[in-house]
Parts: structure tokens; C-alpha cells; sequence
């Protein structure tokens, strides 16, 4: 099976597929540690398609292999590889990994992770040492950036998704069981409106 058809299938499937994959940007390369399922329109709330096709999310419905990336809090960039079968949005968030080349041009790009294992420890920090923004958006992975491991990454740990509000106990983020650079996680905390 090609990554190609790993990541046509559901999306959960896709997403274990993509644990120990190779993805490289520039000099940098990134072994992927950690990633977080989402579906589709209406059922999966936490996805940026639950309400349908958006300008911002239209790439999510396919085809699969390509890049999503977006903003948030008004700072970071997060990068997701669309997945499934076309007209059906779906796409697993790139959460952690290990860098494996390019560990130099890395540092430089996060000079305040305390150690190589914190340089890419969390989606914006992922994006932050692999320099993606929002010009990567639309980019077909499948093409001299995202290859497949060369063996089987070890054991597959999975558990709740991280900051999300809608389907948070959902248990869709998978990580390489005991990898040091996998974040911590971090229940969606919802903030009290004073009255």
C-alpha cells in the first residue's frame, strides 16, 4: 500500500499511517511523532469543515496528499494533510516530531527550545522549525516533501485530541508510544463569560 492509498482511506487510518513519515521543507526534514484526526462536515465538531466549505477550508475536501494550513490566536500557523476521498473534507493535524536533518537551520528558527526534542513539540512550533506558512497552503505534500517510513514506527498510543471543544474525549490524536518530542496534553479548558 502506497502512502497515496493510506491516506485515501479514513481518517483515522491516515492518521496512524502518517506516524514516523518523513516530511521536509527546505533543509529541514521533520520524523512525524504526533498527529490528531478530523472528519468531516457534521460529524466531527471540533473539524474546521463541521459547518461545510468555507473559502479557509476548501482544500479539506480533497483530493487527499495536500496541505491545509491556517492561523490561530492571532500568531501561530498549523499545518494538516487533507486526506480521505474527494468531496468529503478530512485532514489530520501535523502535531509533534523529531528533527532528523537539518538540525542547525532548526535551532536557529526556534533559539528558545531548551533542547532538540522541544523544537518541534507542538503543532506552531512543528510549523515555526519547518518555516510553513500560509504561502504552503495548497501544496501537494506527495511531491518531494511527505514520504513514507522505510519500516513500521514502533508502538501507536492514541487518546483525546488537545484544545478542541467540540468531540474533545474523542480519542483521535495517535503519537509513537514514549517518543520524547510528543507535547503534552492539554484538555480544552472553556473560558467562563462574566455576566
Amino acid at each position: 500500500m502506497t502512502l497515496l492509498d493510506a491516506l485515501t482511506g479514513p481518517v483515522e487510518a491516515a492518521a496512524r499511517a502518517l506516524l514516523g513519515c518523513r516530511l521536509t521543507v527546505g533543509p529541514v526534514t521533520v520524523r512525524l511523532t504526533e498527529v490528531e484526526a478530523y472528519s468531516g462536515t457534521g460529524e466531527d465538531p471540533a473539524s474546521h469543515a463541521h459547518r461545510g466549505r468555507t473559502p479557509r477550508n476548501a482544500i479539506m475536501f480533497g483530493p487527499a496528499g495536500y496541505a491545509y494550513v491556517y492561523f490561530t490566536y492571532g500568531m501561530h500557523y498549523c499545518l494538516n494533510v487533507v486526506t480521505g476521498t474527494e468531496g468529503t473534507a478530512s485532514a489530520v493535524l501535523l502535531r509533534a516530531g523529531e528533527v532528523v536533518a537539518g538540525l542547525e537551520r532548526a535551532r536557529s528558527r526556534r533559539p528558545t527550545a531548551r533542547t532538540d526534542a522541544e523544537l518541534a513539540r507542538g503543532p506552531a512550533r512543528l510549523c515555526t522549525t519547518l518555516a510553513i506558512d500560509r504561502s504552503f497552503y495548497g501544496t501537494y505534500l506527495l511531491e518531494g516533501h511527505l514520504s513514507a517510513p522505510a519500516a513500521p514506527p514502533g508502538p501507536i498510543s492514541t487518546g483525546p485530541r488537545v484544545g478542541v471543544t467540540g468531540a474533545h474525549d474523542l480519542p483521535w490524536r495517535y503519537w509513537l508510544t514514549d517518543d520524547p518530542t510528543v507535547s503534552e496534553y492539554r484538555r480544552h479548558t472553556p473560558r467562563l463569560r462574566k455576566i
